[in-house]
């Protein structure tokens, strides 16, 4: 008959494992980095910004209810942001991300949906305290802002991802597959435009109305950065987009869709030069309509970059918004659309080879085409798989916190702040030039001139224009006290 053990000898065999695997055990910050999370435990999340664009976000990263959501943050629950509560009954709320941070410890990763210009100082305010960070397009309201998250990032080890989820679509890989095999030669022109804006925009700010402030509105943190007023009525929820204290116009709303792509695909840097027009309403006769603390209704901007291996030239890369689009390529059918459905936003790539087109790289179909001088056409699908929700977007961030900072789940990220970061100070650098173009001052003879109207010369490294000191302004903002960066 076979023995069995006596209890000491299985409390000797228990203690003896217990010393052996003790080798083994170590810290998991140490095995994962500064905020690493064992992938068998749930990532305490929180959102600042819970309805509109945040409800899908914090929605998205919770990942059908595998991870936790502990927190929400907004400064008006009785809007959207109701569906986030329903959706999250066992969270805590707030209207302070600063109360909420600092009271809850055990946060482990924010999602920021806010209107841009909160992007900034909620970022760093969750990063400084070492929080993981998702932060909606653009990932800041000002290039000095992109430039110190960036850094901010390798500096706290912390894993970030910006929200234009595009970025995750794998069909992404035939456009990169086309230009890294050369099909299109040397690279030297990019066209990318918009329908955009579809809110209200170039027109004169609307007075403030402190009387129609909705009673669940928090006006006082809803401005955060920006200058004290009374509260105004159209820019909450939504129409803050077109007014520069809040919003970044047009190109802040999907200039990093669109760019993302040619930026991502040809290996750009930073711009070289930026130079614009705008498009200008006449109200009466002879005299312009001035509004420059609101974004144009339309505008052309053009960038230069340098060559880089996979253009093979310098490169010349045009934006125009307000329904403005190019010309429809001779190598194009002309009964063919440019960019997406019914040309209204698109990308093309010019090659001396010929032209790759392309959608808005958000969750519209991408529809790559490729057109070839020698007749040869190769078209992506027009309607695309996507069986989670964004691409993944969310989750594989998420999935990156979990794994920790440094780790293949990071390094994989399409849009951690190290690319994030450099390609959103291009599309800022858009409005930059912008700004520039609307400076006026009066001359020696009594009339207003506009003194910047020109070409800029852009110092990426540096930030900064070398040719016209006055565009500097623009590199970043002026912070309302207690809201500082």
């Amino acid at each position: 008959m076979k023995k069995t053990p006596t209890s000491s000898s299985r409390r000797n065999f228990v203690k003896n494992t217990a010393l052996a695997s003790s080798v083994f055990i170590v810290p998991r910050h140490v095995l994962g980095g500064p905020g690493f999370i064992a992938p068998s435990d749930r990532l305490h999340i929180a959102a600042i910004g819970a309805g509109g664009k945040g409800a899908s976000d914090i929605a998205n990263a919770s990942v059908d209810g595998r991870e936790r959501i502990v927190a929400l943050c907004d400064v008006d629950f009785s809007g959207s942001a109701k569906r986030s509560v329903e959706r999250f009954p066992k969270a805590k709320l707030f209207s302070d991300y600063r109360e909420m941070l600092d009271k809850m410890k055990g946060i482990d990763a924010v999602t920021i949906s806010t209107p841009d210009h909160i992007h900034g100082p909620a970022a760093s305010y969750a990063m400084e305290r070492s929080k993981h960070v998702y932060v909606q397009k653009p990932i800041t309201h000002n290039i000095r802002e992109a430039r110190m998250l960036t850094e901010m990032a390798r500096e706290k080890q912390v894993v970030t991802q910006m929200g234009n989820q595009g970025a995750s679509n794998p069909l992404l890989g035939m456009v990169q597959e086309w230009v890294d095999s050369g099909k299109l030669g040397k690279i030297s022109k990019i066209e990318v435009w918009t329908n955009r804006p579809v809110w209200p925009q170039g027109y004169a700010m609307p007075d403030p109305d402190p009387a129609s402030r909705p009673e669940d509105l928090n006006w006082d943190l809803w401005l955060g950065p920006a200058p004290m007023k009374p509260y105004t009525p159209n820019l909450h929820p939504f129409n803050w987009r077109g007014w520069w204290d809040y919003g970044t116009g047009a190109l802040g709303d999907v200039g990093c869709h669109l760019i993302d792509i040619p930026y991502r695909t040809l290996g750009l840097k930073y711009p070289t030069s930026a130079e614009c027009s705008v498009g200008t309403v006449f109200s009466q006769m002879w005299t312009p309509d001035y509004n420059p603390e609101g974004c144009p209704a339309s505008s052309f901007i053009t960038l230069t970059y340098e060559e880089t291996e996979k253009t093979g030239s310098q490169v010349t890369m045009t934006w125009s918004d307000g329904g403005i689009r190019p010309s429809h390529p001779a190598i194009i059918p002309a009964d063919d659309d440019i960019g997406g459905p019914g040309s209204y936003n698109g990308v093309l790539i010019h090659g001396e080879n010929g032209v790759i087109s392309t959608n808005i790289n958000d969750s519209s179909p991408l529809t790559p085409k490729l057109y070839l001088n020698d007749g040869t056409r190769i078209f992506g699908p027009e309607v695309e798989e996507m069986p989670e929700p964004e691409y993944g977007h969310q989750r594989k961030w998420v999935d990156a916190c979990k794994a920790g900072f440094g780790s293949e789940e990071h390094l994989g990220l399409t849009s951690s702040f190290d690319y994030a970061g450099p390609m959103t100070e291009t599309v800022l650098m858009g409005n930059l030039a912008i700004r520039s173009y609307m400076l006026r001052r009066e001359n020696t003879e009594g009339n207003m001139e506009f003194y910047g109207r020109k070409k800029l010369l852009w110092d990426g490294e540096n930030m900064k224009v070398t040719n016209f000191d006055d565009a500097n302004q623009f590199v970043t903002r002026t912070y309302r006290e207690g809201w500082e960066m």
